[in-house]
């Protein structure tokens, strides 16, 4: 009798295969250097050779602090790939709790794990004591050791805090890189020069300290001048920029000044010999927090003066009278004395008026400029009704894309999805139709033929479907179907003479807007996509243009030249790459723009075909 293989009824292969198959988490923080990479996954790896688990893939994030799961690429994965499904394993082995992650919030870790084993994979630690299997004892262990991992942080952060507070109090240099004309000095524990540290470079023993001295003499004096034109000279931070840009004087980091550069020099307290630690602190990974003057730690005497003390106090005097703390109450007397004396309002008139605040300061206080504006009773004579309904139009594109898409599905069979802006639709990941709104613009003359205006958000694929206002700019007039390969330009103006330059065609009912694009998307089966988004390698590689020529008699040679147009009278049949076919009668065929537009008999139904993916084959039908 030969052997056989009894598999009893309901068993199921590639279930008890994915059973023995695991996957293995690793992760080495800054902070913990003694669990390396290499140690985790041997200890792992004996643990899967004693329960006879098979790894079969490897997530890790080296260098990664376990405070957040944010920045930490290996475990964001794992959870993507257990959660939709890709996951080929039914374990996730683990060194042990910390390295599942030091969150000081312990629910967070467990959330984490609960997603896993909600999707059927179990999470297990492989150097802890306890089993991770669910029981009582197992998940107060648990609780414990997720509270004593981030505990341990919080331990860490404080020691380590206090010790660069201490050590930038003895005047060494803790923390980011140097500003300019400053070196940083590596010396060890007794004080004996090593090496010059360049950027990126950091010391290596914990015996060393880094000292900061002065650079170039070039530096020197240009860092004397910043504040000699500053203090002596008043000027502004975009004359003192300009000017070292004109001189050819580079920055540290070898580009241009910018203004912003400007006032962070003439604040920094290394250039009096002074160095200051603690100015911002950012805490366990949490939200960056500027702290008191009387937090910082200075350290004086820690490097070799470069500006005068009086001409530094002087710069820091003139800084803070720059920037005052100006009461809503007084913002708004300000506001309301300058509409007096100027008789009106606007962003430029507010921008360059000695003592008045920046718009943006108003916008940040009171909401917006108008509100501003409200509170003095003056209302601007702008039209700002557009600005008001913008929530409304965005709901009524929205809803015209949610219509469509279920007519898509309903009478085309296409999987029709919303994009996250809800404007548009997608099909098979491409863009197919897009829904703009245009404002209809105010008259220039009677003479003048109505003009509307529409707001592109950068779309450059698919149709594009726009509703055109009534004149109040209240009621939708009528809709415009447009292709999307149009000049580049962040705006879309329509007037009435321009849609046939523009390709357009016009509807009056939304029921007739949608049957265009149905029939549109029914005759080419795919999304269109504009020829010239295509990579650069493959236009070079598509060779010459192509010939197309329509047999019989009534055929003639059509070339490929957007200046040239030819009738076609007899029916013809185009095939399409991967499009399927068109059949019926063409009235022109003509090419612009690296698109072939065929236009068919009224209705107007333009379809439009990227070059790459037309075979140019005509042929009379008999």
């Amino acid at each position: 009798m030969g052997n056989w293989l009894v598999v009893p009824k309901g068993t199921s292969l590639a279930r008890r295969t994915r059973a023995r198959g695991a996957a293995q988490y690793v992760r080495m923080s800054r902070e913990l250097q003694r669990y390396s990479i290499a140690s985790q996954i041997a200890a792992i790896a004996a643990y899967a050779e004693t329960n006879t688990l098979t790894i079969v893939r490897t997530y890790r994030d080296e260098g990664r602090s376990g405070l957040r799961i944010k920045g930490r690429p290996g475990l964001i994965e794992l959870i993507e790939d257990v959660q939709s499904g890709r996951a080929d394993f039914d374990h996730i082995l683990v060194y042990d709790v910390s390295r599942w992650g030091r969150f000081q919030d312990v629910d967070e870790s467990a959330y984490y794990e609960f997603l896993c084993k909600r999707s059927g994979v179990q999470v297990e630690y492989c150097a802890e004591i306890f089993k991770n299997d669910g029981t009582f004892v197992s998940g107060i262990a648990k609780s414990l050791k997720r509270g004593m991992a981030a505990e341990w942080s919080r331990e860490l952060s404080v020691k380590v805090h206090a010790g660069h507070c201490r050590v930038a109090s003895l005047g060494y240099r803790v923390g980011a890189p140097v500003g300019y004309g400053l070196r940083r000095l590596m010396v060890d524990e007794s004080e004996h020069p090593k090496a010059l540290l360049a950027k990126g470079q950091f010391k290596a023993l914990q015996s060393d300290r880094v000292r900061l001295q002065q650079g170039s003499a070039e530096e020197a004096a240009v860092i004397r001048e910043i504040f000699d034109q500053f203090v002596n000279c008043r000027k502004s931070y975009s004359d003192i920029s300009r000017h070292l840009n004109d001189a050819g004087i580079a920055n540290h980091n070898g580009r241009p000044w910018t203004d912003g550069m400007i006032p962070t020099i003439l604040g920094n307290e290394n250039y009096i010999g002074k160095t200051v630690y603690n100015r911002t602190s950012r805490r366990l990974g949490q939200k960056l927090v500027k702290n008191p003057d009387n937090a910082w730690v200075r350290g004086a005497a820690a490097i070799e003066p470069i500006v005068d003390q009086g001409i530094f106090a002087r710069a820091q005097k003139l800084l803070a009278e720059r920037r005052v703390e100006i009461p809503e109450e007084e913002m708004l007397l300000r506001l309301r004395l300058t509409l007096r004396r100027r008789g009106k309002l606007n962003s430029h008139i507010i921008n360059t008026t000695l003592g008045l605040n920046h718009v943006s300061s108003y916008v940040k206080h009171f909401g917006s400029l108008r509100k501003a504006y409200a509170l003095i009773g003056y209302v601007s004579p702008r039209d700002c009704d557009w600005i008001d309904t913008r929530d409304f139009w965005a709901a009524e594109q929205s809803r015209h894309a949610t219509e469509l898409a279920a007519s898509l599905r309903t009478e085309l069979g296409l999987q029709a999805d919303l994009v996250p802006d809800g404007i548009g639709l997608d099909v098979g990941g491409a863009r197919v139709v897009s829904f703009l709104v245009a404002r209809r613009l105010a008259h220039r003359g009677k003479d003048h033929a109505a003009q509307w205006k529409a707001y592109r958000r950068q779309i450059s694929s698919g149709l594009l479907a726009v509703m055109r206002l009534d004149a109040a700019n209240r009621e939708i007039e009528d809709y415009v179907l447009l292709p999307a390969p149009l000049r580049s330009g962040r705006y879309v103006w329509l007037s009435s003479d321009s849609l046939r330059r523009r390709q357009g065609a016009l509807y009056e009912e939304k029921g007739a807007l949608f049957g265009a694009i149905k029939a549109t998307l029914a005759k080419t089966n795919v999304p269109p996509q504009p020829a010239q988004y295509r990579r650069k390698s493959d236009r070079n590689q598509a060779g010459p243009k192509p010939r197309a020529s329509a047999g019989g008699a009534h055929g003639a040679e059509i070339q490929n030249r957007s200046d040239e147009r030819a009738v076609v009278p007899s029916e013809v049949t185009i095939q399409f790459c991967n499009l399927g076919q068109f059949r019926g009668r063409l009235d022109l065929i003509c090419h612009r723009a690296g698109s072939f537009v065929l236009v068919g008999p009224a209705p107007y139904e333009p379809l439009f075909c990227p070059t790459a993916q037309v075979i140019f084959r005509l042929s009379e039908i008999t």
